[in-house]
């Protein structure tokens, strides 16, 4: 009889599992495939990988007004692919090194719920049926492809066969204009391809600030990125893809591959979820602040609630179901969760927009500095418009939201979730010192331009 059984070992199974352990219960891990989820083998980590390769790059071959000349400069993608996959080797084995340092029982089958038998949730892994007092459900999410004609052909990908691809295309069409569709956009067109990006909305990355959206996009289309908004996919044809724009005749745009980024949906068939009633809420497991679902002792983490998909969150969220568990009170904010597009310049984002904040009622107020403040920031970067926005509540100063975009700005955006989290007002940062010379200290700046 476990204490715990965790379905999923991804970034919210894995933790979880460790620190229920840790916590003294007997923990069984059950996962299909490989520890880690998707982030580790076929999302976050593989194509930070790639867009790392493809940065030397581009370094390389255009850094000569930093002294730097190259001749010759080639990118070879099977030795990228090489190391890429190295890395996911390795990181696949410290999981499952820590998993045993931690005491965590683990089992790489298909793990299905089973009705429930006297006081124990019952867990079919393979041919084996393991016995839990709690169940934590964490399978994650997958690739959605829509049923347009053509999409199953063979060179139709999602993320997870592009992650493998042996060869460059010369011409790549990218169905969907959010995160996942931009970093690959941004990999392949500094590599050599032709990228086209199709877009049903009228803009590109969902619901980020609309300056910095709008310098990303720039940004991109300097790269060559081709964008075609309010543009819906009508048919994928023998390597073209063809698509119709609000008020204009149906076109086509050639592809040598295609890749299907139209979003992802929680895993929550063909587990079981049927035999216990869990309550679903737009194909999502419905859950409360404390990762609590609507049955006594099942708890569900990750992307399979559906609320907020990033490795990060699927983390937090595992650390509160368990804590939730043992009786502590903790719940997860979403609202102070930073995201990244790793693209090149990066986004990086926390907290609320402007217009997400007058929604809320909020009297707010904005700033905005160019990255071009820091003379860190100048000295390592040539060209590329990047900036520090800030959101602020007028009446007392508090810091809602902070959105930038520029080189490493993943590496800054914790400092401003901290604020946010804290609730620190425009007042309070005043007396924080940044180190100099810094990138990071273009944020105080900026926040210290807000007019209260």
């Amino acid at each position: 009889m476990y204490d715990l059984i965790v379905i999923g070992g991804g970034p919210a199974g894995g933790p979880g599992s460790e620190k229920a352990a840790k916590e003294g219960y007997k923990t069984l891990l059950i996962e299909e495939r490989h520890l880690g989820g998707v982030c580790l083998n076929e999302g976050c980590i593989p194509s930070k990988q790639l867009l790392y390769c493809a940065k030397l790059y581009r370094h390389a071959r255009d850094s000569e007004s930093y002294g730097v000349k190259a001749q010759n400069v080639t990118f070879d993608l099977t030795v990228a692919m090489a190391r890429k996959n190295k890395l996911i080797e390795r990181l696949r084995k410290a999981s499952e090194s820590s998993k045993k340092r931690h005491h965590v029982d683990a089992a790489f089958a298909h793990g299905e719920v089973l009705p429930v038998q006297g006081d124990a949730f019952r867990v079919k892994a393979g041919d084996q049926v393991h016995e839990g007092k709690r169940l934590m459900l964490c399978t994650g999410s997958e690739a959605i492809r829509p049923p347009i004609p053509g999409a199953d052909q063979q060179f139709v990908f999602t993320n997870r066969e592009m992650l493998d691809i042996n060869f460059i295309p010369q011409k790549l069409v990218i169905i969907g204009g959010g995160v996942i569709g931009l970093e690959f956009a941004t990999f392949f067109s500094e590599v050599g391809s032709q990228v086209t990006v199709i877009e049903m909305l009228p803009n590109i990355a969902g619901n980020l600030d609309a300056e910095i959206r709008a310098i990303l996009q720039k940004d991109l289309e300097k790269k060559g990125v081709v964008f075609k908004l309010n543009a819906k996919v009508t048919a994928i044809e023998d390597h073209a893809v063809r698509y119709e724009e609000a008020g204009s005749a149906a076109q086509s745009v050639p592809a040598d591959i295609v890749l299907m980024s139209v979003g992802r949906r929680p895993v929550t068939k063909n587990i079981g979820l049927e035999n216990l009633h869990i309550e679903l809420e737009r194909g999502a497991v419905k859950t409360d602040l404390s990762c609590r679902t609507n049955v006594a002792n099942v708890y569900a983490a990750g992307d399979i609630n559906g609320k907020v998909m990033l490795a990060h969150t699927a983390t937090r969220e595992a650390e509160v179901a368990v804590d939730t568990m043992l009786g502590n009170k903790a719940s997860v904010r979403y609202d102070t969760i930073p995201s990244v597009i790793y693209t090149h310049p990066e986004v990086a984002t926390v907290g609320l927009t402007k217009e997400q904040a007058v929604e809320k009622g909020y009297d707010a107020v904005t700033s905005m500095l160019p990255m071009t403040f820091s003379g860190r920031y100048m000295a390592e970067n040539d060209g590329g418009r990047g900036v520090v926005k800030v959101v602020a509540e007028k009446q007392f100063g508090t810091i809602l939201g902070v959105h930038m975009i520029g080189a490493e700005c993943s590496e800054m955006i914790h400092g401003a979730a901290v604020m946010i989290e804290a609730e620190l007002r425009v007042a309070d940062v005043r007396d924080i010192v940044f180190a100099h010379p810094t990138t990071a200290e273009v944020m105080k700046d900026a926040i210290m331009e807000i007019k209260l």
